[in-house]
């Protein structure tokens, strides 16, 4: 495999992540293969996996007092496209997803942009907190207490669902400079910097030539403070 190289010009983030698995299945195909035992799953292990979940559920609901409107909130999802997006994060790997949280008539919901299988119309998302932080697919969840103002707050509930009502679309692209459609981190970003009259502004990570917003450059930002970070155990 000497001399095979691959020249990244300007890259989507699709692109971004095809390179990894490229470099994956590279690095993989070049060792000898192991030899597996058989994977054998017992009623053991079926009911610690519904143990898990069962715990993980009534964590979920006694986080819900801990949330207020205007919050991050943060997932770790369990699935490859979710690790691929962890490795992409430059300081922090723990979170692979964002949403915004509103308390709406006594019920809490999240706002997130979301695509792929997960999303088939790629519309942004209103999901209740249940939804969003359900253990199926996802094993952590982070909540971070907003630090904007009152009146920055009321703006970011009021452009957040402006956004939704809308319609936005997922940006496949992952392309920073259309508004048009938005990843997830992309519309945490924009939404809270518009919130704020600019006076919120985030760190942009870069691969190369692609500029990107991680989802860590906006949890570790200043205008949040972790309340919560809880792993399903």
């Amino acid at each position: 495999m000497t001399g095979f190289k691959i020249k990244l010009i300007r890259q989507s983030f699709w692109g971004c992540l095809i390179l990894l698995n490229v470099c994956i299945v590279l690095y993989t195909g070049c060792k000898p293969s192991p030899t597996l035992a058989p994977l054998v799953v017992t009623k053991q292990d079926s009911l610690n996996q519904q143990m898990l979940y069962k715990r993980a559920f009534k964590d979920i609901e006694h986080l819900k007092k801990y949330i207020q409107t205007g919050d991050l909130v943060t997932r770790t999802g369990n699935d490859f496209t979710s690790e691929s997006l962890r490795s992409l994060n430059q300081r922090n790997k723990t979170y692979s997803h964002c949403g915004i949280a509103s308390i709406e008539n006594d019920s809490l919901f999240i706002y997130h942009a979301l695509g792929g299988e997960w999303n088939p119309d790629e519309k942004l998302r209103r999901d209740s907190w249940k939804i969003f932080a359900e253990p199926f697919s996802n094993r952590a969840v982070g909540i971070f207490q907003t630090k904007l103002s009152g009146t920055d707050k009321k703006s970011l509930v009021r452009i957040t669902k402006a956004y939704h009502q809308s319609g936005l679309m997922f940006d496949m692209k992952f392309d920073l400079s259309t508004d048009d459609r938005m990843y997830c981190a992309e519309f945490i970003y924009k939404v809270f910097v518009e919130a704020s009259q600019q006076k919120v502004k985030f760190p942009r990570s870069k691969i190369g030539e692609f500029e990107f917003i991680g989802v860590d450059d906006i949890f570790l930002h200043p205008v949040f403070e972790s309340r919560i970070e809880i792993m399903y155990k």
